[in-house]
């Protein structure tokens, strides 16, 4: 009798690796374990990108025009420390700079070498850029960490956002999102207190030395549970190697790193329009958003950003509700504590007090737009009726003034923070349930590149705004002589305003009331044209699970199934 082929194989003969699993069907506990490292990750970016930011005016080498809303003494401690004060402002851009530059790569990076791998290159870049500040010995190493640590905090919100959506279901995917928000709310909110409360107690380089234990545990978590693969994902290295946009990546990180720097130097250092440090960049903006878009649409095989996202009605739409509401959420963080420490001659703690009302608005958005989207699996009214929230606390911003009440001073904020959430929640869903999986992460990704770039560009607009306005305001009411260096003091150096005679105090705190009511007004208009954006967004079925999600995928591709609720026009 024939040997069988059972008794032919060697008995040593290795058996080929066992394929990741479908993340779809993973134990609840594998989930959970993945989703709080993750969210550690989150928890950790939203803390660095504050816990340096944080900042008063009460140095007077800080300008203005960099005013933080956390109420810490971080920058102030580094850049005494190495006695480069005139630099302080760069440690509160530097992190914003890259990490708006680098998040939208991380869409499609997810998708071609996997979650995985993508979040332990965020890790990486986060950790080793943290280190670096932590032991820098000079103020540009410090920079440069700063810089490289922003490439990966990008990075950590965006993966962990598309590897949420792999593991939940669509309907219940927003209430993931915001128990996410809150792991961000929460660093964002502890960043700047601690950041001061640490280094008044050890140092600053603790702030960020005490960070790596933390960041090195969520890297042991991401290692040891985030195992599955999802389709398309490359196989080998030099496959994943092949399949990476470099020309669309290179002109995008151009592109946005040229328009940031521009509006950097514009406001961070009181640069006129004429400068070669202003006018430069935006050229360079020009040329490169011209050749990243000829690239995407008719060169890269797998683009980086791929524009038909943006030819469809969500994609183009919920970009433009994100861009908006965070240009007004991030200019009211910088702006509206001002009046309360400029105006009304508040110490710097109490001012940034009054963004706690702001701080629970946001949890408490995240969490209701889940929940609604949870129960009644809708999204489009819930976007639509928020997103006119920040519409009525901008309008309550206008009338404040010195005798302004407890109402204004205190709750008026509520609505701007309640409705930026619950936008940005529901936003993502809207955008998730009108692609396919397989652009699932790159859409992700769309989403952060204008939520960050609407951040950088409302507060540096917001700023010249209030720049213009301020020097008009002081020139028409300080006259005679030395009035010039008074208005410049003024202007750059807020808090000397108490040290002025009277009738010049007065004259300060009345021209930067008009000009933060002119700054309110700029983010009023563009509060309605968010509104406006919410109102064409399509409503999708959000389904219940992930076969369910595939059969609405498959009826939609074939042209059997239509959008549903108030939006299918």
């Amino acid at each position: 009798m024939a040997p069988s082929d059972d008794e032919r194989s060697p008995l040593l003969q290795s058996r080929p690796s066992e394929e990741p699993e479908d993340p779809t069907k993973l134990p609840k506990g594998r989930r959970n374990a993945i989703l709080v490292a993750v969210w550690l990750g989150v928890f950790l970016g939203a803390l660095d990108g504050t816990i340096a930011r944080a900042s008063t005016t009460s140095s007077l080498t800080i300008k203005l025009t960099v005013f933080r809303p956390q109420v810490a003494t971080l920058i102030s401690d580094v850049s005494s420390s190495f006695k480069k004060s005139n630099q302080a402002g760069l440690l509160g851009t530097s992190y914003l700079l890259s990490t708006a530059t680098f998040t939208p790569l991380y869409g499609r990076l997810a998708d071609i070498i996997g979650r995985r791998a993508a979040l332990l290159i965020a890790l990486a870049l986060f950790t080793s850029g943290t280190a670096l500040c932590g032991f820098a010995p000079s103020m540009v190493s410090l920079l440069i960490g700063r810089l490289i640590a922003g490439m990966g905090g990008g990075g950590l919100m965006a993966v962990s956002s598309i590897v949420a959506s792999d593991l939940i279901p669509l309907k219940q995917r927003a209430l993931f999102q915001g128990l996410a928000n809150l792991f961000f709310g929460a660093g964002s909110g502890l960043g700047g207190p601690l950041g001061g409360f640490i280094s008044d107690r050890y140092g600053w380089r603790t702030a960020f030395i005490g960070q790596l234990p933390v960041l090195l545990l969520a890297t042991f978590l991401v290692f040891r549970n985030l195992r599955y693969r999802i389709p398309g994902q490359g196989k080998s290295k030099r496959e994943m190697a092949r399949r990476i946009d470099y020309l669309g990546s290179l002109t995008l990180v151009i592109s946005l790193g040229s328009l940031l720097f521009a509006l950097s130097f514009k406001n961070d250092r009181s640069l006129p329009w004429s400068s070669p440090f202003v006018w430069a960049p935006l050229i360079a903006f020009v040329v490169a958003t011209i050749a990243f878009v000829l690239v995407e649409a008719y060169y890269s095989p797998e683009p980086v950003m791929p524009l038909r996202l943006l030819k469809d009605r969500n994609g183009l739409f919920v970009a433009l509700a994100n861009f908006t509401v965070s240009f007004v959420s991030f200019s009211i963080l910088y702006f509206y504590p001002q009046f309360f420490e400029i105006v009304k001659q508040k110490s710097a703690s109490e001012a940034g007090a009054h963004l706690l009302p702001n701080s629970i608005a946001l949890s408490a958005g995240s969490l209701f737009a889940g929940f609604v989207i949870r129960k009644t699996g809708r999204y489009y009214w819930l976007i639509a009726i928020t997103s006119a929230f920040p519409i009525f606390a901008l309008t309550s911003f206008v009338f404040l003034d010195e005798k302004s009440g407890w109402f204004l001073s205190w709750l008026s904020i509520l609505p701007s923070g309640f409705g930026f959430a619950s936008v940005i929640t529901a936003g993502l869903i809207a955008l998730i349930a009108s692609v396919d999986r397989s652009d699932m992460a790159t859409a992700t990704g769309l989403t952060y590149l204008f939520r960050y770039v609407g951040q950088v560009v409302g507060v540096a607009c917001s700023a010249s705004m209030l720049q213009a306005v301020l020097t008009s305001e002081l020139k028409h009411r300080i006259t005679g002589p030395g009035a010039a260096k008074t208005i410049d003091q003024i202007r750059h150096v807020a808090t000397s305003i108490p040290s002025l005679p009277p009738a010049i105090q007065q004259a300060a705190r009345d021209s930067y009331r008009y000009a933060l009511r002119a700054v309110f007004l700029l983010n009023l208009g563009v509060a309605v044209a968010c509104f406006l954006t919410t109102l064409p967004i399509r409503e999708y079925p959000l389904p219940g699970s992930f076969e369910e999600e595939e059969q609405h995928r498959r009826q939609r591709n074939s042209g059997t199934s239509t959008p549903s609720g108030a939006a299918q026009a």
